[in-house]
């Protein structure tokens, strides 16, 4: 494989993406992004933007957040448009449960260090953090501790303190390692 393609839902999944590649992908393997206008979009262009992708040698992750929906329900969407597109062996489908913010509260050494709030790198301990894939709005949660936090910005800042092998939520624990094997394979 030569070339990664990511579908996002949006620029904040891009901008965090993009800070962890250096640490995922090895020499030789190119990144490209195709970011959708948020889930609606994704769910109506995706199978699209799959079949007329005309680099040879490529491999898709699809990220989408859960929001508010069943996780299997929105895999499930998202497998169907691959397989629409023809395209379905070469897709990996993962959902961030419930939004992006849930890999960031798996990591709050990462977001003190990003914000230069170092009380914030206690609340690794609390056990309301161990879990972060559980807290329902974790966006919310992190405007709660970061004052005017703001998705894309946060995602740019906090993504490349992240350590990718201490974080706490599953779901980026999958992600990171659908990368690792895709770039592997």
């Amino acid at each position: 494989m030569r070339h990664l393609v990511f579908l996002l839902e949006g620029p904040s999944e891009k901008e965090a993406i993009h800070a962890w590649l250096p640490m995922l992908l090895p020499d030789g393997v190119q990144a490209h992004f195709i970011v959708f206008e948020g889930k609606q979009d994704m769910e109506r262009r995706l199978a699209l933007k799959l079949r007329h992708w005309m680099l040879a040698d490529s491999r898709f992750i699809v990220l989408r957040d859960q929001d508010s929906a069943a996780c299997t329900d929105v895999k499930a969407a998202l497998v169907a448009c691959c397989k629409a597109s023809g395209r379905e062996a070469e897709c990996v489908v993962r959902v961030a449960c419930h939004e992006l913010e849930s890999f960031f509260l798996g990591d709050w050494q990462a977001v003190a260090q990003a914000f230069g709030m170092p009380r914030l790198a206690d609340l690794d301990r609390k056990a309301v953090y161990r879990d972060p894939d559980r807290i329902a709005l974790p966006a919310a949660e992190l405007e709660r501790h970061v004052p005017g936090y703001q998705k894309r910005e946060g995602a740019r800042r906090i993504a490349p303190h992240m350590d990718l092998q201490r974080n706490r939520s599953r779901s980026f624990l999958q992600l990171r390692d659908a990368i690792t094997r895709m770039v592997a394979a």
